[in-house]
């Protein structure tokens, strides 16, 4: 007897509203990062080849291919620097005025040294709406295991700068390569 004819949930989702990254540590901070407008994820895979048994040109038995999800490549576009999310991504050092808050400089990791960013969570809300143009909450997607790889900064006459942040992300054994959930509120900015 065959299952019954179901339809599953259909939900409209739209904008980069909010991404936030977060370091596994204790007590690292949840970076805001409002000023996102693009996230493009790439599904990376390793594929073991088919095996096929052909005797005298026929084809007797096979092995499908497998394709083995390793994770994610993120490529993150933000349209202002953020000198939290590049030491996040790369390492390196912000140095602050005298008030420890206003930023004076930023200081890449010296060339050839091993210093990496830190390993990240990354979640990325986009807003669900309804027919009637109600907003009635937000999709969260949250990537695991995030490593930014090193950062360019471009520029052009006439044109603000948008960054393009390249981000791996990779799940531990038993690990999911990303979750999605249905959450009625952003994170709030604390001072």
């Amino acid at each position: 007897m065959a299952g019954k004819v179901v339809k599953g949930n259909e939900i409209a989702t739209i904008d980069v509203v909010l991404v936030t990254v977060q370091g596994y540590g204790e007590n690292d901070d949840e970076i805001i990062l409002d000023t996102a407008n693009k996230i493009d994820v790439t599904v990376a895979t390793e594929t073991q080849d088919k095996i096929a048994l052909i005797v005298k040109g026929r084809l007797i038995a096979q092995k499908p291919p497998v394709t083995t999800v390793t994770g994610n490549t993120i490529v993150l576009t933000d349209n202002v620097f953020n000198d939290k999310l590049v030491v996040m991504l790369q390492g390196g050092e912000v140095q602050y005025d005298v008030d420890g808050t206003t930023f004076k400089k930023y200081l890449p990791p010296v060339a050839g040294s091993t210093e990496k960013g830190k390993v990240f969570k990354l979640n990325a809300y986009s807003a669900i709406y309804n027919a009637a143009g109600i907003l009635t909450g937000y999709e969260k997607i949250s990537y695991p295991n995030c490593q930014g790889v090193p950062v360019a900064f471009n520029s052009e006459d006439g044109v603000f700068r948008t960054s393009e942040y390249t981000i791996n992300s990779a799940p531990a054994q038993g690990e999911r390569p990303y979750e999605i959930e249905i959450v009625q509120d952003l994170p709030v900015l604390t001072s």
